[in-house]
């Protein structure tokens, strides 16, 4: 059956506690300790961070979960994504670097993120960066990529489908949502099943529910959907 990629909103801010870890319990605490919080120090080793793995496993939620942690903490970083053509001069203000979809850089992004890498490493900074293959495999130059593979190296595991579901239970519940069991079998059966999209639609129904003062079954998925965009067909029970 073909996937519906639906219009589905803006998804709630990413942040350590809406992370189902699944098989990624250890980068997950790593990160956690790393930034630390709840009154633990925070640990801000410079000893490099590298997390690699399929698109939608969630190592770009777990890079915005250390920006956003980082910031409650006053701190700056610098982010570096294959979207950022220009990336700016290293900034010593910048308590961290975070550098994302590294296997995708230009030439011109190599260049700057080896220069923030040497940069922070001289001045005592964290970085943590993310990329879709092992460092060895990274189609990088040779002193970035030997950089990123130094230090912690973390394979980002993407959920199974009973892992999803529970993702999806976990994450209703955080908001107070009642979510009827068959819904996330659904979801994963007619919609995209990246867990970005997954966790904005279900904060898309989250709304919806709200203003119909109804739990979310399949009936208002439906309706939902109906609601949004009367073109988008069912798809089979």
């Amino acid at each position: 059956m073909k996937q519906l990629a639906l219009d589905i909103g803006i998804a709630t801010g990413p942040s350590f506690d809406a992370f189902f870890a699944g098989p990624n319990e250890a980068a997950l605490r790593h990160l956690q300790v790393w930034v630390g919080g709840a009154g633990a120090p925070a640990l801000h080793s410079p000893v490099p961070t590298y997390l690699w793995g399929e698109g939608g496993s969630g190592k770009t939620h777990l890079l915005e979960s250390v920006r956003v942690a980082l910031r409650e903490q006053g701190a700056s970083v610098g982010w570096l994504h294959a979207g950022l053509l220009e990336p700016p001069e290293f900034d010593e203000r910048w308590g961290a670097v975070l550098l994302d979809d590294v296997h995708l850089y230009t030439a011109v992004q190599q260049h700057a993120a080896f220069n923030w890498f040497v940069n922070a490493q001289t001045l005592q900074r964290g970085v943590v960066a993310a990329g879709a293959l092992p460092p060895a495999d990274l189609p990088l130059r040779e002193d970035l990529r030997t950089r990123l593979g130094w230090g912690l190296v973390f394979h980002i595991v993407g959920l199974d489908d009973d892992g999803k579901k529970q993702a999806l239970q976990n994450a209703a519940r955080e908001r107070g949502l009642q979510l009827a069991t068959d819904v996330p079998a659904y979801l994963l059966t007619h919609f995209e099943r990246d867990m970005s999209s997954l966790m904005a639609l279900l904060d898309r129904l989250d709304r919806f529910s709200m203003e119909q003062k109804r739990a979310v079954t399949l009936p208002l998925l439906r309706q939902m959907l109906t609601h949004t965009d009367p073109a988008v067909p069912e798809g089979k029970n």
